[in-house]
């Protein structure tokens, strides 16, 4: 597997995920320039993603969806609950409805992670072949439910938002910094890091931590609370907003 995290943070996210048969868009976050310039440095064409994937339909999320759906034509797939507020933007002949928790695409098998967030059926992936990936973004809490889904995989790709004590000493409304602590809100660094500390084992190869609040968070803040509350005991790094990043596992 290969992992490109085209940029991720408060003001957009897109990851591509490259198995030996299938390119795997997750989120649109970006405008379809963007994202074209951005697998261009990888010397992928952006015809080359077979379909599509969403966590949710917040903007952060889905602003180069439309375009993308439409210059590509490629296929969106999302759990059935989320068919009416995707497609708001997208045409429902690109809309692909999945109606259960687990997909199997070739060798790839996918399975749905049931999120909590405040948008329609808020989703995040499992992915395995010969690899395996854990992808975890936008969501107040995991349930012990999805967490025994998750245990030992090689690389964890999970949201790591917000210091608590930034959020309610900065600038936000109080009512939205209420909504980010809540359980349909956001992981804060210390959430992130104490379940990852329950997750990890001896197959995990690395810990990526996205969606940084720019408002909220600080990079080194966010890894020093995730590095020492798993003792160090795996690599772990932070994608930036706006600069790309490749994983291979």
């Amino acid at each position: 597997m290969q992992v490109i995290i085209l940029g991720s943070g408060s003001k957009g996210n897109s990851t591509l995920l490259i198995t030996d048969s299938k390119k795997i868009l997750i989120d649109v976050g970006f405008s379809f320039s963007k994202t074209k310039m951005i697998l261009e440095k990888y010397n992928i064409a952006i015809e080359d993603i077979d379909f599509i994937l969403l966590t949710h339909n917040h903007r952060d999320h889905i602003a180069g969806l439309a375009s993308l759906t439409k210059k590509t034509k490629k296929f969106v797939y999302v759990p059935l609950k989320m068919v009416k507020a995707v497609n708001k933007i997208v045409d429902r002949d690109y809309i692909m409805p999945v109606t259960s928790d687990d997909l199997d695409i070739d060798d790839l098998h996918i399975k749905f992670i049931h999120t909590s967030h405040d948008a329609p059926s808020p989703v995040g992936f499992i992915f395995e072949d010969s690899n395996s990936l854990v992808y975890i973004t936008d969501t107040g809490y995991l349930s012990k439910k999805n967490l025994s889904y998750m245990h030992n995989k090689n690389l964890y790709i999970m949201e790591s938002n917000h210091d608590p004590e930034m959020l309610m000493n900065g600038t936000y409304p109080y009512l939205t910094k209420i909504r980010i602590v809540g359980d349909q809100g956001h992981l804060s660094n210390e959430m992130a890091g104490n379940y990852l500390k329950e997750l990890i084992g001896p197959e995990t190869k690395e810990i990526i931590l996205i969606h940084l609040s720019e408002n909220n968070n600080l990079e080194e803040l966010a890894l020093e609370t995730v590095r020492g509350l798993i003792d160090d005991k795996v690599p772990v790094l932070a994608a930036r907003q706006d600069e790309d990043m490749s994983i291979l596992i």
